[in-house]
């Protein structure tokens, strides 16, 4: 499924491109995920974070993001968040994608789901080496 391309407001570009420099396609909507909570990999000058590497959960992965501080497995029901499961695909902040590959415990990615922004913290050939939509 392809971003639909309207862009509106916050500096976002019309076209949000990939990695690979195509159309950035949508990286998960159950559950939603995207700094805009819009199923993409998007970014924008609020998002300091740079939430645009669409990764697929992994228990290793989520327990080591929980021993960083973030617990992106335990649910909050307060914030409409059930919590993560491995399986899930979810817009990570790049440089946390970037801190888990160094420990050796970065997860797999969705490059055409993955927002060119990301090539800003990570390098592309590390994000082809744990790509699942290569052929």
């Amino acid at each position: 499924m392809l971003r639909d391309g309207n862009g509106s407001g916050g500096g976002r570009p019309s076209t949000p491109r990939n990695v690979l420099g195509e159309r950035l396609e949508v990286c998960s909507i159950s559950p939603m995920t995207g700094f805009f909570r819009d199923g993409c990999c998007d970014t924008g000058r609020e998002d300091i974070g740079s939430h645009t590497v669409c990764a697929v959960m992994t228990a290793a992965f989520l327990e080591f993001s929980k021993s960083r501080g973030n617990d992106l497995s335990t649910p909050m029901p307060e914030f409409g968040f059930r919590g993560l499961k491995p399986g899930d695909r979810w817009c990570l902040c790049a440089p946390r994608w970037q801190e888990a590959l160094e420990a050796g415990q970065a997860p797999r990615v969705v490059l055409r789901a993955t927002h060119e922004g990301a090539l800003g913290h990570c390098s592309l050939a590390d994000l082809k080496r744990l790509a699942v939509d290569l052929a």
